[in-house]
C-alpha cells in the first residue's frame, strides 16, 4: 500500500488527474516562499530530517579521540495538511451527467496548506522550534520608516543593501512585504515621475512579493542564495485518500517543507 492510500479510493484515475491538477494551480497561485527561495528536493517521505548547517561556523572538530560536526544541527521535516470532502452524491451526480466535477473544495485545501507553509517560512514555529525569516535570532533589524511618505521606503532599502555589503552577503536579493506597506509603494514618487514600487522593482531586478501571511507593516529584505538560505521539500504537495465516511470521500492534501536560514545576517527585517 502506497502512503497516500490512493488505491484505496473508489474514484477513478482521471478524477485525480483532475484533483492533481487542481491542488497544484492553487498551490502556485497562492505561494510566495516559493518564489524567491531555492529548492532543496523533493527528498521523498522517507525523508524525516534534514542538517542545518551555520555556514560560517560548520567544521570538524576533534576531542577525546572522536571526531563531531560543530556548528550542525539536525531538525525534524514537519508535515503541513489539511482535510476537505468531496459528496458521493455529487460525484456520482458528475458521473451520470457528464458534467465537470465541482473541486473547489481542493482548490481551498490547497490554498490553505499554501498559506501554511509561507507562515512557516516567514515567522516559522515558536511552540516546535522552528525558526523563520521575521523570527530568527541572530537576523538584521532596522527601523522603518513611513514608507507612504517621501523617500523612506527606498532609503530604508538601501541601508538593507549597505548592510549585506558591510557583511560580504552578494547574490539575488528579494524584498517581501506585507499587502499594506505594497498598497502604500503605489505612488508617483516626487521628482521622478515613477512609481515608488518602479524604483524598488529596478533596484531588485524585479524581485517584489506581496504576502498576506505577513498581515501589516512587515517587510523583510533577504539575499536567497542557496548558500544563505533555501527551502527543503521532503514530500512535495499531494493529496491523499483518507476515508469514506458517512458515504463522503475524505481527502488530505499534504506536503513535509522546511526552511533553513544558514546565514542570519542574509536576513534583514524591517520593523
Amino acid at each position: 500500500m502506497s502512503y497516500l492510500s490512493r488505491e484505496n479510493a473508489p474514484i477513478d484515475s482521471e478524477l485525480w488527474e483532475k484533483i492533481d491538477s487542481e491542488v497544484v494551480t492553487a498551490a502556485r497561485a497562492a505561494l510566495t516562499g516559493r518564489k524567491f527561495l531555492h529548492i532543496y528536493g523533493p527528498l521523498g517521505i522517507g525523508a524525516d530530517s534534514i542538517r542545518v548547517d551555520d555556514s560560517q561556523s560548520v567544521d570538524e572538530a576533534e576531542a577525546d579521540g572522536l571526531i563531531t560536526t560543530k556548528g550542525r544541527k539536525y531538525v525534524q521535516l514537519p508535515t503541513i495538511f489539511d482535510d476537505f470532502t468531496l459528496l458521493a452524491k455529487d460525484l456520482e451526480s458528475d458521473r451520470k451527467t457528464g458534467y465537470p466535477a465541482d473541486l473547489s473544495a481542493a482548490s481551498y485545501s490547497s490554498e490553505t496548506c499554501a498559506r501554511k507553509e509561507d507562515r512557516l517560512i516567514f515567522f516559522g514555529s515558536e511552540a516546535n522550534g522552528y525558526e523563520g525569516l521575521l523570527t530568527a535570532p541572530g537576523i538584521h533589524k532596522i527601523k522603518r520608516s513611513d514608507w507612504g511618505a517621501e523617500e523612506n521606503a527606498f532609503t530604508d532599502l538601501v541601508s538593507g543593501l549597505e548592510w549585506f555589503a558591510s557583511n560580504s552577503i552578494y547574490g539575488t536579493y528579494a524584498l517581501i512585504v506585507s499587502p499594506d506597506l505594497f498598497m502604500k509603494l503605489q505612488r508617483i514618487q516626487p521628482g521622478t515621475g515613477l512609481l515608488e514600487i518602479e524604483r524598488i522593482s529596478k533596484l531588485f531586478k524585479g524581485n517584489v512579493f506581496s504576502s498576506p501571511v505577513l498581515g501589516t507593516q512587515k517587510a523583510v529584505l533577504v539575499c536567497s542564495e542557496p548558500r544563505y538560505m533555501d527551502l527543503v521539500i521532503g514530500q512535495d504537495l499531494a493529496t491523499a485518500y483518507l476515508e469514506q465516511k458517512d458515504l463522503n470521500h475524505r481527502f488530505r492534501i499534504l506536503e513535509t517543507v522546511l526552511p533553513r536560514i544558514k546565514r542570519k545576517e542574509a536576513v534583514v527585517a524591517f520593523e
